[in-house]
């Protein structure tokens, strides 16, 4: 049985009501930081799932054809893989024996941090897939709470970011 609320829709949240999205410093696999002020100008789509979790498993081929689609266009998806907590795993080296082989299994095209409590709490993070749709400014302009199996409905909401200045 799948958990969560499925086909979620989001309207984007008009420019000047958007709250900051929290800030972030996540490891990749290869040891190197990721964060959010890394993508500042760009449309990021991030991603919070598990290997585990059967809504996540099921929203990543979407994410992956819309990465494809829009990659090139100043946009990015990130996965921030909370298997530690969803699993209760002791670390990340465990968690990631875990999420590299899935990684690879489903041709995953876009980066993949490993969560941590703090981003958990930042985020309000209560249950998954959770994804948040961050404009060129930092800003979150959209966030669902299940699956995102509507890609049409997220890609709208990709373009219109995408067309939008960036704010100070």
């Amino acid at each position: 049985a799948l958990f969560g609320q499925q086909d979620v829709h989001a309207p984007l949240t008009p420019p000047a009501n958007r709250k900051p999205a929290p800030a972030f410093h996540l490891a990749a696999e290869d040891g190197k930081k990721v964060q959010l002020s890394d993508y500042r100008g760009k449309v990021l789509l991030l991603n919070f799932w598990a290997t585990d979790c059967g809504g996540c498993v099921l929203e990543i081929p979407s994410i992956i054809d819309i990465q494809k689609e829009y990659r090139d266009q100043g946009f990015t998806a990130v996965g921030v893989s909370m298997d530690i907590s969803y699993e209760g795993l002791k670390n990340a080296a465990e968690a990631w024996s875990r999420v590299t082989p899935f990684v690879q299994k489903h041709a995953v095209n876009y980066p993949i941090a490993m969560g941590d409590d703090a981003i958990s709490k930042a985020y309000d993070l209560n249950s998954f897939p959770a994804t948040y749709l961050i404009d060129k400014s930092g800003k979150v302009a959209a966030a669902y709470v299940g699956v995102l199996i509507n890609k049409d409905a997220v890609a709208g909401n990709i373009k219109s970011l995408l067309s939008e200045p960036v704010m100070q």
